[in-house]
């Protein structure tokens, strides 16, 4: 079996860059996904979708992704725990993400009409995660 996830959505805020003391760079983010309408239904139900990347592409989305930007990410489902402040113990899934494309509107006007159109900036992370020690985890 292969862990893959394949899922596009929009950004629910700025994403957020922080640095590993080791130096590594980490990019936390959340992405709103409609499901699609069930029948008999009104509106969309959205999921709130918890992403991370790292190195090179946490630097790419810190820089050219801003709240409401329309992400693609290819990546795989994690699943870690750890003790809040409270001493409680926290479950979180979410994406590692390999591969991401950010997909901009470009605007343009011709002859009197306007024109929009979609373009795509894309990132893909080649390295391996073997060598992410968990004392470069930034939480």
């Amino acid at each position: 079996m292969i862990n893959r996830v394949v899922i596009t959505g929009r950004l629910s805020k700025d994403p957020e860059l922080r640095k590993t003391q080791s130096g590594l760079s980490v990019c936390s983010f959340q992405l709103a996904v409609d499901r699609p309408k069930q029948k008999g239904q009104d509106d969309a139900v959205t999921d709130w979708i918890s992403c991370q990347a790292w190195r090179q592409a946490a630097d790419y989305i810190c820089r050219y992704a801003k709240k409401g930007a329309l992400l693609a990410v290819d990546g795989r489902i994690q699943t870690r725990s750890y003790d809040n402040a409270s001493g409680q113990k926290v479950n979180v899934t979410e994406v590692v993400c390999e591969r991401v494309e950010i997909q901009r509107q470009a605007s343009t006007q011709s002859s009197g009409k306007q024109q929009t159109s979609l373009n795509q900036d894309s990132y893909t992370n080649d390295e391996v995660f073997d060598n992410v020690c968990i004392d470069d985890l930034p939480f």
